[in-house]
């Protein structure tokens, strides 16, 4: 256990600033991991504002209190491997801020497991607990194989899946599921929204990963900004006939993805100049773009 306390000698570029400029608490909300949980309840109250479907408190609070804990673990896992395997590792400033403080997220990820737990066996309906726990249980078996040292099971490597796509449709899936059990009809019209949402977290994934494995993504043709494009405009594309059937929550909430994909092109672009922006801000902006949903309850 003795390889596990010491981590690589920190960038201080990498540390979070003192002041509480805007900036500064932007890259604390990352380096916590409040950012997923903040898109994870922002996504899920604008799918239920969209079809109309009133959910009650708690079930916000428990999506929240699950990504948090969900992400944590990982990150802490993360640093764990990447530790064992090697002191020199190398580690995102993510996953060394939560080894740095694991003896307070521990616990706190404890705790907010547990309480998320308390709510759903004290809130959920018992019909309703079956496919909220094959969910889960999906979610944890992807964690689970990601950090085993086999990796990815046989069936999703010959189903040549990429991790940043599973990653975005269990996301997604997770922000959807209580909307969808409550719809008494209009789930078709629904789909395009959950598919564009799928593809914005995969594409949010796929941005991550291109963009942390630099300097090696420099030599390769630009794709996240092609990308970014190809999924505003099929967004934009889709918001126009939603508008037609006179489904105007719909048609505003595919405009805001097509939004948050062009703010990934934009960062995209700016990453590959040479002024670009330091890890943490970045990782923090790419997430940051995909609250755009929030405009939809400013609107009538």
């Amino acid at each position: 256990m003795a390889v596990f306390s010491t981590l690589p000698a920190a960038n201080p570029a990498l540390e979070p600033a003192a002041s509480p400029r805007p900036a500064n608490l932007l890259r604390l909300w990352h380096l916590t991991s409040l950012d997923a949980p903040t898109v994870a309840v922002t996504w899920c109250l604008a799918f239920a504002h969209v079809v109309e479907v009133r959910l009650p408190l708690w079930l916000p609070i428990v999506l929240g209190l699950a990504a948090w804990v969900f992400y944590i673990g990982d990150r802490l896992l993360d640093a764990r491997k990447a530790l064992r395997l090697s002191l020199s590792a190398p580690l995102q400033a993510r996953h060394r801020f939560h080894w740095k403080h694991r003896r307070l997220f521990l616990p706190v990820a404890i705790a907010a497991g547990l309480a998320g737990l308390a709510m759903v066996l004290y809130f959920m309906p018992a019909a309703a607990r079956p496919r909220n726990t094959l969910l889960t249980a999906a979610a944890l078996a992807y964690l689970s194989s990601v950090h085993a040292p086999s990796g990815l099971p046989r069936l999703l490597r010959a189903l040549h899946l990429p991790k940043e796509l599973l990653v975005g449709l269990i996301f997604t899936a997770a922000c959807a599921l209580p909307v969808w059990s409550r719809m008494s009809s209009g789930r078709l019209a629904f789909l395009p929204v959950f598919l564009v949402f799928s593809a914005l977290a995969w594409l949010n994934c796929e941005a991550i990963e291109t963009w942390e494995s630099a300097p090696a993504w420099l030599r390769h043709p630009a794709r996240i900004t092609p990308l970014s494009i190809l999924l505003a405009a099929a967004s934009l594309a889709l918001a126009g006939p939603a508008m037609l059937l006179h489904q105007p929550r719909s048609a505003a909430l595919l405009t805001a993805a097509g939004v948050s994909s062009l703010a990934i092109a934009l960062l995209d672009r700016r990453q590959r100049r040479i002024d670009t922006m330091d890890p943490i801000t970045l990782r923090a902006a790419a997430d940051l773009v995909l609250l755009t949903p929030l405009a939809l309850f400013f609107l009538p």
